[in-house]
């Protein structure tokens, strides 16, 4: 099997893709596997070991992928494991790119996009931040119940350029962007298990550098958990 080279772009020229690069993608994917996911997730650092849970797996390298960004950063394997966990078929991404890895933000989304093409309508993101609650302890869960997209703010916005209506609307509403139900589920299950499960706000934000003192001050003020 003949492997893509990753394809890095210039961050500061808009990518696009249309439903022909998302097709290929999510056409090659299925030319590797039977399954027919139904859930998506991405495991963030430290997380990939879930992975090892999914029930007779395909694995499919994301450098094999048309496309798909091929992540650099320890801990993240950039794999995809698509079979059966806990009774779903799901697709699983072990580790994913990131913006300061010198990818654009249309690239960094491709794979959900593909997603979506693929069938996957409940998409669990999990990462590892650091904590400015300060409740929080080291090792600590929160659920997102919001975010402040401080990189779409400045115009990095992952839906720039041509929309694709058979994605989503122009102007999606972001209200309740991670779904109430989800979240009580996830919920129920952290009390069921007895630990606890902080709910928060999620902070975006560029890297690779570390925040300053003044910068964690200002990120707090402006109500972000973590």
């Amino acid at each position: 099997m003949t492997s893509h080279t990753p394809e890095r772009s210039n961050v500061n020229v808009i990518e696009f893709f249309t439903r022909k690069e998302f097709e290929e993608a999510a056409n090659f994917i299925r030319s590797r596997t039977r399954c027919s996911p139904s859930v998506g997730l991405i495991l963030g650092s430290g997380l990939s070991p879930l992975a090892a849970d999914v029930i007779e797996p395909d694995i499919i390298a994301y450098s094999d992928i048309p496309h798909f960004p091929v992540s650099t950063v320890e801990g993240h394997p950039g794999k995809l494991v698509l079979g059966q966990l806990e009774g779903q078929e799901v697709l699983v991404m072990q580790g994913r790119a990131h913006y300061y890895e010198g990818y654009s933000m249309q690239r960094i989304a491709f794979p959900v996009r593909v997603m979506h093409v693929l069938g996957v309508n409940t998409l669990i993101v999990t990462n590892a931040a650091g904590g400015l609650n300060p409740a929080f302890r080291p090792g600590d869960l929160m659920l997102i119940t919001d975010h402040i997209n401080l990189i779409g703010m400045a115009g990095l916005n992952p839906l720039r350029g041509p929309n694709d209506p058979h994605l989503g609307p122009r102007f999606p509403d972001m209200s309740q962007a991670y779904d109430p139900d989800l979240r009580q589920i996830a919920l129920k299950v952290a009390d069921g298990l007895g630990f606890a499960l902080h709910q928060g706000v999620y902070i975006c934000l560029a890297g690779p550098s570390f925040e300053t003192p003044a910068d964690l001050r200002f990120l707090r003020i402006i109500g972000a958990d973590a």
